[in-house]
């Protein structure tokens, strides 16, 4: 399903439907047939059409009053440009923009945005369930690409949620609404300071607090909604005010059924602090990890670090990617029951037969030499080795004693 810019969007029943154009249907651009509404949103609907010149299936975002505030208008016109910067599997296309004219059957002046129609549901169409772990890794994994994509782009959503993600019939999981979006560094922005964007339920503590968002803001609204995921609960539930000011106070509470690298990853997500936080491409390592198997440790130690052994591994890598690594899992550490047994160095080489054969000798001799010296020099040499000196060292003894001495032999 196409586009659902704010959570009170209602859905025709029809829209799950087959999709059937009414006859004399209003045209834009004299290009795009509109079909029935399928999305509504604050300021706009968004219908199916048929673009009459490549024979496909769209849809149209239109802006249903053209009376609307300048800023209302700039916001749409915001997420014509800031989609147009944007190319990724995971991300909604935008392909056409422009302002109906007097021909067009929609009255003149209206904004719209023509965009890939996705035939399927909105994630929030599943609120109340609890995804399987596995389907949880699609979402992290597909969604964490997108959003790093748009970061290295410039771009901070500002409104990830459950209704923003639309769920296709392909497999797909692609992130949509733009239309509140900001491009990092732009000094101009669409909304009053101090003005807090994005819906309540799913906002970071610096949104609430009126502060600057970052790439940082979206991974927090991702911790959420993969935690609403995994659990089937809104974090933080209740009014609008309640459930903003709520996260001010307490972290998000994580059910201890939750599996462990996934509780993990989600808590290092939803940190307080933005600088805290993982970026987008830390998340989608990770998340490509645990759905792949991996190591849970080592898996959430890389997102930690936000570098680490499979950082490294993925250097080469485009980081929008979604490929399962093909990493090795490390051997399962030791439990706590099991102590650890330390590995004894492994042992020299033996020495050859021969060269054993000769130490105690050699050593014996050195310390002989050194007593018949010392003798020399203090008593004048004594008249010879000593007593009880080994029958193989005597002759090397008596010609050390006899060169000493001056004599030869």
């Amino acid at each position: 399903m196409p586009d659902r810019p704010h959570e009170h969007d209602q859905r025709d029943d029809d829209a799950t439907q087959a999709i059937s154009m009414p006859e004399n249907a209003p045209t834009i651009a004299g290009r795009y047939e509109l079909g029935p509404v399928i999305g509504r949103g604050g300021h706009a609907d968004v219908h199916v059409a048929t673009d009459r010149t490549l024979g496909r299936q769209v849809a149209v975002k239109i802006m249903r009053d053209v009376s609307v505030g300048e800023t209302e208008r700039h916001r749409f016109t915001s997420e014509a440009r800031t989609l147009a910067l944007l190319n990724h599997p995971h991300l909604v296309t935008v392909l056409d923009a422009g302002t109906a004219d007097a021909t067009d059957g929609v009255g003149e002046g209206h904004p719209y945005l023509v965009m890939e129609y996705v035939d399927g549901i909105s994630l929030a169409e599943t609120a109340g369930s609890r995804l399987h772990p596995t389907r949880v890794a699609a979402l992290a994994t597909q969604l964490s690409a997108a959003l790093a994509h748009a970061h290295a782009a410039g771009v901070v959503h500002r409104d990830v949620k459950p209704a923003n993600v639309l769920l296709g019939k392909d497999g797909r999981a692609r992130l949509t609404d733009f239309g509140i979006a900001r491009l990092v560094g732009d000094t101009t922005s669409v909304t009053q300071a101090g003005t807090t964007v994005g819906t309540a339920a799913y906002l970071s503590p610096e949104q609430v607090k009126g502060e600057t968002t970052t790439p940082a803001t979206d991974i927090y609204s991702l911790g959420l909604l993969l935690l609403e995921a995994l659990t089937g609960t809104r974090a933080y539930p209740g009014s609008a005010t309640e459930s903003a000011m709520a996260r001010l106070h307490r972290q998000p509470e994580i059910p201890a059924d939750v599996p462990e690298p996934w509780a993990d990853l989600v808590g290092t997500m939803v940190q307080q602090r933005p600088e805290d936080r993982p970026d987008a491409e830390g998340v989608h390592r990770t998340a490509t990890a645990l759905a792949a198997g991996l190591d849970p440790a080592e898996a959430t130690q890389a997102i930690r670090l936000g570098q680490g052994a499979m950082a490294a591994a993925a250097s080469d890598e485009d980081p929008t990617s979604t490929r399962v690594m093909p990493a090795t899992a490390p051997a399962p550490e030791p439990t706590r029951s099991e102590p650890v047994r330390s590995v004894a160095p492994a042992p020299a080489p033996a020495s050859s037969g021969r060269s054993r054969k000769w130490v105690a000798p050699l050593l014996a001799l050195a310390v002989l030499a050194g007593l018949v010296v010392a003798g020399i020099l203090l008593l004048g040499g004594p008249p010879g080795p000593p007593d009880g000196v080994p029958a193989e060292l005597r002759s090397e003894l008596q010609d050390l004693h006899d060169a000493a001495n001056g004599e030869s032999r």
